[in-house]
């Protein structure tokens, strides 16, 4: 029988324990808002996109956008009714799949897939997934062992495995795997000088590296693409002002918003910029909303990191916690990177902002990250109910390893 202290402690609390949308409310909320925008702002934005393709109309590319955040509504509701331990259970397999198809792509020098209906498929999104998964469970594993020199390495050689397949098409893409992946090994009890020291040897070699290409105009010929990134970088440094660039229009869309903007649907620049709709769609947000929409969005952002970082440390287990952290804050990199890029804090990497730029693998999978998050909060609401209840048998028996099972 549920007591009124019971009723009390849970009245007020931003969870969902059962019904259709399952798991944290406010994450629930902040996806909801996410997805509004992103449909209001595709809409007004992918014009130019839509007359670039031959035969393509925007209100066809709007309706192949819309399906994918319905059909990611789906993945997060399903996912989050799978006992998040399962996930674990799949960890291997789904890491080695991955990245399988990063080394099909790797051997064929392309970065997707096309695939009927969805489009281009990027394995690398995947990868970005399963990769913060595998090393929770990881972590979760050698949790006695967490601060030994070795377990360090061999989780790291798992880590490097995927960025390295990643690298050569995608730096950015790279970059954030690596990043992510690293604070969930930090958040695992890895010593932190160990931590520390491979951090700053990173940033160290590719400050190096991409000053030496700057200045000698040599570029790699095994990263093939690293002369499309010496040239953001170099473009970033020395912006030229007179030049009608992606990056250019998007300072223009932003001065033009000043403070409350022009208005939803009137925007002028993304009638210019054949990225507004995806890679820029944050300065398409501030041109017609104003700083008062583009703060917004990255409020929506930091509450749903925020709702993340405390589910970690409500839930019990440690691989629960672990890929709660992880997939948290990869989704919230990416925001940052994508924002960044957009005022022009950063130079361009083709991130785009999740939840909110048109649709595609991109959205989808960060949709099953997100999935995974929710099963994770629906699992620690079912278990402090019960503690609530006075069922703590079953709770108390939940156990840390619960990776093994």
């Amino acid at each position: 029988m549920v007591t009124t202290e019971h009723s009390e402690a849970t009245a007020g609390r931003p969870a969902l324990k059962r019904g259709l949308f399952r798991g944290d409310r406010i994450i629930w909320v902040v996806f909801f808002l996410l997805s509004i925008i992103s449909l209001v702002e595709v809409y007004s934005s992918i014009g130019l996109y839509a007359y670039s393709m031959s035969g393509a109309r925007p209100t066809g590319l709007f309706l192949k956008h819309l399906l994918i955040v319905l059909a990611t509504y789906v993945v997060i509701i399903f996912l989050s009714r799978v006992n998040y331990r399962y996930f674990s259970r799949f960890a291997m397999l789904g890491y080695w799949f991955s990245l399988a198809l990063l080394a099909v792509m790797l051997a064929l020098h392309g970065r997707w897939f096309r695939v009927p209906v969805i489009g281009q498929f990027q394995p690398s999104e995947i990868a970005k997934v399963v990769l913060i998964i595998f090393v929770a469970r990881m972590m979760a594993l050698k949790k006695d062992q967490a601060k030994e020199l070795g377990t360090f390495l061999m989780v790291l050689v798992y880590i490097a495995l995927v960025v390295v397949m990643v690298l050569p098409e995608n730096f950015s893409t790279a970059a954030l795997i690596f990043l992510a992946a690293y604070m969930v090994m930090l958040f695992g009890g890895v010593k932190r000088s160990y931590w520390w020291r491979l951090m700053l040897v990173g940033v160290a070699v590719v400050m190096v590296a991409m000053f030496v290409m700057l200045k000698t105009g040599q570029h790699s010929s095994t990263l093939e693409r690293s002369k499309t990134w010496v040239n953001r970088v170099d473009h970033w440094l020395n912006p030229n002002p007179d030049e009608l660039s992606q990056e250019n229009m998007a300072k223009m869309a932003i001065a033009r918003g000043g403070v409350f903007g022009v208005g939803i649907g009137n925007t002028v620049h993304a009638r210019l910029m054949t990225q507004a709709h995806n890679d820029f769609i944050y300065a398409i947000i501030i041109e017609e909303t104003g700083m008062l929409g583009g703060l917004l969005v990255f409020v929506l952002y930091s509450i749903f990191y925020f709702r993340c970082v405390r589910l970690a440390w409500r839930c019990k287990g440690r691989f629960g916690a672990l890929t709660v952290a992880g997939l948290g804050t990869v989704i919230y990199l990416q925001a940052l990177v994508n924002m960044s890029v957009a005022v022009g804090v950063l130079p361009v990497t083709g991130q785009t902002l999740p939840f909110i730029s048109y649709g595609g693998t991109a959205y989808l999978f960060l949709g099953c990250a997100l999935g995974v998050i929710q099963s994770v909060a629906a699992d620690v609401n079912a278990s402090e109910e019960k503690a609530l209840v006075g069922d703590t048998k079953e709770t108390n028996n939940i156990d840390y390893n619960e990776s093994d099972s």
